[in-house]
Parts: structure tokens; C-alpha cells; sequence
């Protein structure tokens, strides 16, 4: 935990509560001068009634104040939801992208009270003298992952209700580790682990059969999902401009997966086979990309492999070249019609 904002780079999945008590999770890495793209998780109990959605129930104790979260998380409506209690209650909260020309939902950093980075919160455990059974089995998890994988502990982080020391005996482990190559030797090792039995995979639907970054140890379930190490962040905020086009459905095949696992997760794509005559496109608009926005999208599909994809076409331009190509988004925050299906 960290209040130092001025020193903060703020990095996918970094947590931070505001002066509100709004807690939320840092979007992607590129974010404007003085604010910070993050998607809303849990809202205090007397802001509840602001927002029209429905909520799980089970609630939170995050420093003695009774937060709410969302029954789900990532879906258009639930954004735009959002969007419009903010823009009607908190505007401070809603910023004009001028590379997108829409309204999205950011936070300004001087409303920040709280930073929780997933490497110091782990950090944190460690120094602990006095854990509890779920730190413990945590910790635990860890050592045996870094082991196995050769990935170092220090590229470890924790993320969800353990970083906020808000969880309880029922509460999911959520990891997290640092760069591509950490996160396809963690994948590997988790599946010999699987084999073994010391670890069983948990699938509910086909996107988490196709992830396979759920699972259990010790009975307790887990999640692991990868962040960008600094040298692996390649873009910055303000260096395209974008602008959409059209709605697409095709198939196609993953050529590279190399950013797959990350948040936004890209694939670089071939072979693009449209579904429909309206997502017949001339030869220049063809994408060769596809980023989804939405983190149950990464890693569903690696190379080599065929995949489904509705999403919105958007034309891309290179603010200092003028250099333009074109991607396909996921997640756009506009239809619940985007997705990425593994074939």
C-alpha cells in the first residue's frame, strides 16, 4: 500500500481507492496527464443507490466502511451505467478522449487515497508476523509456482481482496505475474502441476477451458493473470488516433500471441474469413489485430489456433507519421454483441 501518487506509474491491475471510497482497478498502461484509466469494482454502501445495477450479494469491509460490487463486472451496459452516474453525480470521474473523440471513465489522480500495487502488496505478506491461514496458503502457492516455473518470486504480485486486506476464509488467491515469458513458463508449469495432481484446473464455461488460469491448491481457489514488465509497454497515450468504422464478425487464425496474455490482450492475426456480407471488407481496411479491452479474453487462443471474433473495426492513425492501419476492438463499451470465441 502506497499513498506517495506524485512516484506512481500506475500499471494494469494496480488498485486505488479514492476520497470517496470508490475503489478501482488501473486500466492498461497508457493514461493522460494527471489521470489514470481504471474500471470501477466496489462502491460504498451510501453511493449504492446512485448507480442502477444490479449487485452481488455478498459484501466487503474495506477500513470498516460496507462496499458493493457490481454482478457483473465488464459488460457495455454496466459501463455505460457507469458513465452516466458519474457524469450526473461525480463529473470529475468522466474524461473527454480526443484520440477516441468519447467520453470514458478515468479518475483524476488527486482523488486518489490509496495505491495497492500487487508486488508490494505481496511484499507486504511477506514482512508479516502474524498471517492467517489464507496469507499463509498464499505464500505457499507462490513458493511452489516460482519453483516449479524458475520464475523469480520478485516477479510476483497479489492482487483482489487479499492486496486490500479485505478478505476472508472464503476469499479466491489472485496472482498475478511480471512479462510474457514468466507467464508462458507459469503456464507450463501449472499443467505438469495439473498432472501431477498437486493442482486441478476450474472450468465453468469454454473461455475458462480455453485460459486454463483457474484452478484450485489446497482447496482454495486461484487465478493467475500477467502484467507487462517496463520494457515490455510499447505505446503510449496520445500516439494514435482512432476512429470506428464498422461492425465486424469473422473467423481467423492467431499468427502471433506474444501480447495475448496481457491486458488489453493483443493478437496479431491471418487468414481473416468474414461471417456475413457486411463484414466483407476490401483488401486495405483487412485487420490484422485484434485487441480485446476485456481481461476474460486473454490468452483464449495462442498461435496457431482459429478463433471468432465480433468487434468493432476501427481505422488506426500514427499521430506523428500519419502512418494508418486497422484493428478490430473487443470491448469497446458500446454492444454486448463483442466477444472472442476460441474455435
Amino acid at each position: 500500500m502506497k499513498t506517495d501518487v506524485k512516484s506512481w506509474v500506475p500499471e494494469d491491475g494496480d488498485t486505488f481507492a479514492t476520497k470517496e471510497g470508490f475503489i478501482f482497478n488501473v486500466f492498461g498502461y497508457e493514461h493522460p496527464e494527471g489521470r489514470v484509466f481504471a474500471f470501477l469494482k466496489y462502491i460504498p454502501a451510501r453511493f449504492k443507490d446512485f448507480f442502477y445495477i444490479k449487485y452481488l450479494e455478498n459484501t466487503w469491509t474495506y477500513k470498516q466502511n460496507e462496499i458493493f460490487r457490481a454482478e457483473r463486472l465488464y459488460t457495455a451496459q454496466n459501463y455505460q451505467s457507469f458513465l452516466e452516474t458519474f457524469r450526473t453525480n461525480f463529473p470529475a470521474y468522466v474524461h473527454f478522449c480526443p484520440f477516441r473523440n468519447k467520453e470514458v471513465i478515468s479518475a483524476p489522480l488527486d482523488s486518489v487515497q490509496e495505491i495497492y500495487v500487487p508486488r508490494e502488496c505481496l511484499h507486504r505478506i511477506l514482512r508479516l508476523q502474524d498471517r492467517d491461514s489464507l496469507q499463509n496458503t498464499t505464500l505457499d502457492l507462490i513458493a511452489l509456482l516460482s519453483k516449479k516455473s524458475h520464475a523469480s518470486t520478485e516477479d510476483f504480485g497479489i492482487h483482489g481482496s487479499i492486496a486490500l486486506n479485505m478478505h476472508t476464509s472464503k476469499s479466491d488467491i489472485d496472482l498475478v505475474v511480471h512479462g510474457s515469458h514468466n507467464f508462458r513458463k507459469l503456464e507450463a508449469a501449472i499443467d505438469k502441476l495439473v498432472i501431477t495432481g498437486t493442482l486441478s484446473y476450474v472450468s465453468k464455461n469454454r473461455i475458462d477451458a480455453a485460459r486454463r488460469y483457474k484452478g484450485k491448491y489446497q482447496g482454495k481457489l486461484f487465478m493467475y493473470n500477467a502484467v507487462r514488465k517496463p520494457e515490455e509497454i510499447n505505446s503510449k497515450y496520445g500516439a494514435f488516433k482512432y476512429f470506428p468504422v464498422t461492425h465486424v464478425k469473422f473467423r481467423c487464425k492467431v499468427k502471433d500471441d506474444t501480447e495475448a496474455m496481457f491486458r488489453p490482450a493483443v493478437y496479431k492475426i491471418e487468414d481473416y474469413e468474414p461471417i456475413g456480407a457486411a463484414s466483407k471488407l476490401s483488401k486495405d481496411t483487412v485487420p490484422h489485430t485484434v485487441v480485446s479491452m476485456i481481461g476474460c479474453y486473454r490468452n483464449i487462443a495462442r498461435r496457431g489456433d482459429k478463433m471468432r471474433v465480433s468487434g468493432m473495426l476501427e481505422h488506426v492513425e500514427n499521430v506523428e507519421t500519419g502512418k494508418t492501419h486497422h484493428q478490430v476492438v473487443v470491448g469497446t463499451g458500446a454492444s454486448e454483441e463483442e466477444h472472442i470465441w476460441p474455435l
